[in-house]
């Protein structure tokens, strides 16, 4: 997923998402680390991409959005694996 950057702060990060499931993910995963203020994120109309704002405690932003995603996919993959061996 491509995110273009519209605030990139070293504790504050806002970027265009092209999916508002990806941003529901990430806001649910950030709101649970302790490095996080505030995750949300809003889509001003239904023609318009979200906007997503992270904003952290002091921790890079950047660092841990990109922590975060890794710990999504790694969730994403136990579950393919788990629903694998149901068959």
């Amino acid at each position: 997923m491509k995110l273009n950057y519209l605030t990139d702060k070293k504790d504050e990060v806002t970027f265009e998402a092209d999916n508002p499931t990806v941003c529901e993910l990430l806001r649910v995963y950030l709101n649970n680390e302790d490095d996080v203020k505030m995750a949300a994120w809003k889509k001003e109309h239904p023609t318009k991409n979200p906007i997503m704002t992270l904003i952290t405690n002091g921790k890079d932003a950047k660092k841990l959005l990109k922590e975060t995603a890794k710990k999504i996919e790694k969730d994403l993959d136990k579950i393919e694996k788990e629903f694998k061996a149901e068959k």
